[in-house]
């Protein structure tokens, strides 16, 4: 590191002592102490250094940015772009966090794509909207700040990157019944992006959660199509375009990404393109504060204790803390642990704890981007159109419907909790079909009518059985109860009308379902044997509680004051969605916006 020399070691750090120490944090102080006693001094994911033979090291910049996801690229685009020198700093050996592995939807009203593509949007359709969703979990002036600047974030980052954007069209929002809902949706997603723009560092980019098959290029906005393949021609003609535009990459000697890998490499080919350094391999310690300021950050670099100076501010956004079983033990409900996420594995909430320490508040860290996910060997499958389509029902351990199982994923996550009790266990809950269903749709990656893997069955993610009676007994529900919900859910699927839950009546319930079937796409009978069994488990996306933060991203205290220097965006602080979820892409239009905003209010504010 040519502008980091070694130095002696930093001094106290001011207002520091006994200051935010939470439970967790002693426990976790504790462990890792006698951890260190037994196992060697190993300390976080690197081996510690004898204290005589640790280094220090101090460098200096306008902007540091901790996290490489999609709010913390950004935030030091912008940045830079206001003529900041800015540094960004990761933990991971990858660049991206969970905006990489996710499928980049974008929920942001009034965007020039969604306007170019003729979506009636107006900002008081969307004001109404958000307020309607979030209710008064979130000030209505962040609520403002997120609909005020997201507009002119995608404009800037288009205009910065080359990134560009496709409308979702037909995503609906997720409650389109509300006040200024759209049927038709107002999420985006990144167009197809040739990885060859970032030369060497492609080979740094976070993997995506569910790889692309190969010799494809597929949008989020295929996969309601590709499930269909088997029962629908416009399946087959995705399909058909999939591998076209794959086989037409191939041709030119591109390397085709889109979703999370194309907006990821998207912005880093912006950073790249800006001159903005990302530290890979540099987890943050703790922030520095100075007089009540937090003047910059400590890291840990190449086994060097770094302190980097922040002249002008310091940008949280390091994701969240799905992966801290000490966070998740001490917040939220149980049953809860780190194996049902889908987040990045090195979300364990370290910004959070070190915004913390320096005296942040914190909101919604109960709450998460909630879905219902099968618990698979190896990593969990987050379920989207499996629960909607025709021929299957949810049901908890009494054998028995709770819910609309084509509701926002969110919520039927937000009801297993609520109903589960000793008498009625909602977690785990099941996902009931049949062959019929199993014939017709995509369940994952296995195509219909071929068997599901064997490793699912070994892991008891999924149970098999020649009659209703006999899967109720394999995963130990009254089969009397499970009968008489499936013969009263088909006389709903008979009629088109779901009496219990109303699946099928709203636009978005319709979103994954299958056209074909009529007269509701949502609803269809389980008659034909083998029935399957599916364990559904609380799953999420991230958590979406963090620090709290006001309409600029500025941090603040329990007191309402402001800690001056220190913003966070994403899922480091607390979620301008509330406890409610209003589209596809309401993590990252959010989190992208709000970094934004961040480094243009460090930069609009006298050094």
């Amino acid at each position: 590191m040519a502008d980091a020399p070694v130095l002696p070691p930093p001094s106290p750090e001011p207002g520091r002592a006994g200051e935010g120490h939470s439970r967790r944090a002693v426990i976790k102080g504790a462990a890792l102490a006698g951890g260190a006693l037994v196992a060697g001094a190993t300390l976080g994911h690197r081996p510690a250094h004898a204290s005589s033979a640790v280094r220090y090291a101090e460098t200096e910049y306008d902007v540091v940015v901790a996290g490489s996801g999609a709010a913390g690229m950004t935030a030091a685009l912008t940045a830079a772009k206001r003529g900041l020198r800015t540094l960004v700093i990761e933990k991971a050996a990858t660049f991206g966090g969970s905006a990489a592995r996710s499928g980049a939807g974008i929920w942001i009203p009034c965007n020039e794509v969604i306007l170019a593509a003729g979506v009636p949007d107006a900002p008081a359709k969307a004001a109404a909207y958000l307020a309607r969703v979030v209710g008064d979990t979130v000030p209505a002036d962040r609520q403002r700040a997120f609909l005020d600047h997201g507009p002119a974030m995608l404009s800037f980052v288009m205009r910065n990157s080359p990134l560009r954007f496709r409308f979702m069209e037909g995503y609906s929002d997720y409650y389109p019944e509300f006040p200024g809902g759209l049927p038709g949706g107002r999420s985006i997603e990144p167009d197809q992006l040739d990885g060859r723009v970032l030369g060497d560092e492609l080979a740094r980019l976070n993997p995506a959660y569910i790889p692309t098959p190969a010799g494809m290029v597929v949008f989020s906005a295929d996969y309601k199509w590709l499930t269909l393949t088997a029962v629908n021609p416009k399946g087959l003609e995705v399909s058909a375009a999939c591998l076209a535009r794959g086989a037409a990459a191939a041709l030119r000697g591109e390397k085709p990404l889109t979703m999370g890998q194309a907006l990821a490499a998207g912005l880093r080919a912006g950073l790249l393109r800006a001159g903005v350094p990302v530290w890979l391999d540099t987890p943050l310690l703790d922030l520095r504060v100075e007089s009540g300021r937090v003047t910059g950050v400590t890291a840990d670099r190449d086994g060097v204790r770094t302190l980097v100076r922040a002249r002008r501010g310091v940008v949280v956004g390091s994701g969240g803390f799905e992966h801290s079983a000490a966070m998740r033990a001490e917040f939220q409900r149980q049953p809860i642990g780190t194996s049902w996420t889908v987040g990045a594995k090195e979300n364990t909430g370290d910004g959070i704890e070190a915004g913390e320490r320096a005296g942040a508040a914190l909101d919604l860290m109960d709450d998460a981007w909630w879905g219902p996910a099968i618990p698979l060997p190896g990593e969990p499958y987050f379920c989207l159109a499996e629960r909607t389509l025709p021929g299957c029902i949810l049901v908890n351990g009494n054998g028995v419907r709770f819910v609309n199982e084509g509701a926002p994923y969110s919520d039927v996550v937000h009801v297993m909790y609520d109903r589960n009790t000793p008498a009625a266990r909602h977690i785990p809950c099941w996902l009931i079909v049949d062959q019929n269903y199993r014939n017709r749709y995509l369940f994952k990656d296995v195509a219909p009518l071929l068997p599901l893997p064997d490793s699912w069955y070994d892991a008891g993610a999924v149970f098999r059985a020649a009659t209703v009676e006999q899967l109720a007994q394999r995963i130990g529900v009254p089969p009397a109860a499970l009968r008489a919900t499936v013969t009263r859910f088909n006389g709903f699927a008979w009629q088109g009308r779901d009496d219990d839950f109303h699946r099928g009546d709203s636009a978005y319930d319709r979103y994954y379902a299958d056209p074909y079937v009529r007269p509701n796409p949502c609803l269809a009978p389980l008659w034909l044997p083998p029935f399957y069994a599916f364990k559904i488990v609380p799953g999420d996306l991230g958590t979406k509680g963090g620090m709290r933060t006001d309409a600029r991203a500025r941090v603040l205290r329990a007191d309402g004051s402001v800690i001056p220097g220190l913003y966070a965006a994403g899922n480091a602080s607390g979620a301008v969605m509330g406890r409610s979820y209003a589209g596809a892409g309401s993590t990252l239009g959010p989190a992208m916006t709000f970094g934004y905003v961040a480094a243009n209010h460090i930069a609009d504010t006298p050094a």
